[in-house]
């Protein structure tokens, strides 16, 4: 079975391709998308075999967003499905696998789904080439472990408390922490011989957990405490951390890492988890991911790519939604491309998140841009 993802920005071209190919067999379409830079963000964590796409995008051509998706899996065959036949030549020098004219056959396409078929196990291969057997510990949008050789499972916990424990000493990146401490951190106000008991039982419980699954994550006594020592298993936020320090640090920018930085971002720091202890690194991480989204619109803008630094701003409005500085900032990006009805939207869902989450009205700033964006759109309605 090949797994294609489907980008094209008119949802019945996509239905009539999903047909098309549902009628050949052997094909499952696993994603279908009309924005292509949220479809190169879900590539990354996909199995996909083939992609085919469109080329005449709003915000981003399909040319474009081929190129990208080639520095990502360099080998995996890119379809172009457009009406343009002019764009042949580019589509090749990225060395795409077909260039199909619209209206679509089904018996061209056929012959596509062939020539996929006989470049699928190199092009799988590499694909898969980062699937690996190491377990990660994932602590961005929650707490979890994966388990080893399978990425869709993950280490069940007997208790809370035992998650929370193994959570703090990862916290401490391998540095070991008292016994007051963690007792203070996971059962405060709690009988102190109650307490430590309730940890020696966690503990016992976690080490049991940890070696049933094979999973290399060591606890261990050190001076008066405790501390992880991991023998191999990743840390999704340490990678995510680095990856930040980097892009802060970079003078020349690369998209590629755009692209792997929100593959990364999958939320925050013990979401959901109300791991009291985690909070300052929650804000902490929040504010460094600011700051690299913030560089990057930058960036997008001075190079002309106003879809990019739309969606940086998207995503920076979606961790801070009150930030009328960063709301000011997307209101102007949309009005500088002629967005009317975005720049308006976005204007109210700024005050929406102002008076909610602030208790206060907006500044004069934004209110005299919310008018003028009221204004032009009141006037394109009449």
């Amino acid at each position: 079975m090949i797994r294609v993802m489907l980008i094209d920005d008119e949802e019945d071209a996509l239905d009539l391709l999903e047909i098309l190919l549902g009628q050949i067999g052997n094909v499952k379409v696993v994603g279908r998308y009309i924005n292509p830079v949220q479809a190169i963000e879900a590539l990354g964590n996909s199995a996909v075999d083939a992609v085919f796409m469109d080329n005449q995008m709003p915000g981003m051509k399909g040319t474009e967003a081929a190129r990208v998706i080639r520095s990502m899996i360099p080998r995996i065959p890119i379809v172009f499905t457009t009406a343009y036949a002019e764009y042949a030549v580019e589509a090749f020098e990225i060395q795409s696998t077909d260039y199909l004219l619209k209206p679509l056959t089904i018996d061209r396409l056929q012959n596509t789904v062939a020539r996929i078929q006989q470049s699928l196990p190199e092009s799988v291969n590499q694909a898969r080439q980062n699937d690996s057997i190491t377990p990660t510990v994932y602590c961005l949008g929650g707490f979890h472990i994966g388990l080893p050789g399978d990425a869709s499972k993950t280490l069940t916990w007997k208790t809370k408390k035992e998650k929370e424990l193994c959570a703090f000493l990862i916290h401490y990146a391998g540095k070991s922490v008292n016994t007051a401490s963690i007792i203070e951190a996971i059962w405060p106000g709690y009988d102190l011989n109650k307490a430590k008991t309730y940890l020696y039982t966690c503990l016992s419980y976690l080490r049991k957990s940890l070696a049933e699954h094979h999973i290399a994550i060591h606890i261990r006594k050190a001076d008066q405490g405790f501390v992880a020592v991991m023998d191999g298993p990743t840390v999704d936020v340490t990678e995510f951390e680095l990856l930040l320090s980097n892009i802060m640090a970079e003078e020349e920018m690369d998209e590629k890492s755009y692209v792997k930085m929100n593959q990364k971002y999958t939320g925050e720091y013990m979401e959901g988890c109300d791991f009291g202890w985690a909070t300052a690194k929650q804000l902490e991480i929040k504010a460094s991911f600011v700051r690299v989204l913030r560089k990057w619109c930058a960036y997008f803008r001075s190079q002309g790519n106003f879809a990019l630094a739309v969606d940086s701003m998207q995503n920076l409005l979606s961790l801070a939604p009150d930030s009328e500085i960063d709301g000011r900032e997307l209101i102007k990006l949309h009005l500088s491309i002629g967005n009317r009805n975005e720049a308006y939207r976005a204007c109210l869902q700024l005050e929406q998140a102002v008076r909610f989450q602030l208790g206060a009205g907006l500044e004069e700033e934004t209110l005299r841009l919310f008018e003028q964006t009221k204004d032009k759109t009141e006037r394109r309605v009449r």
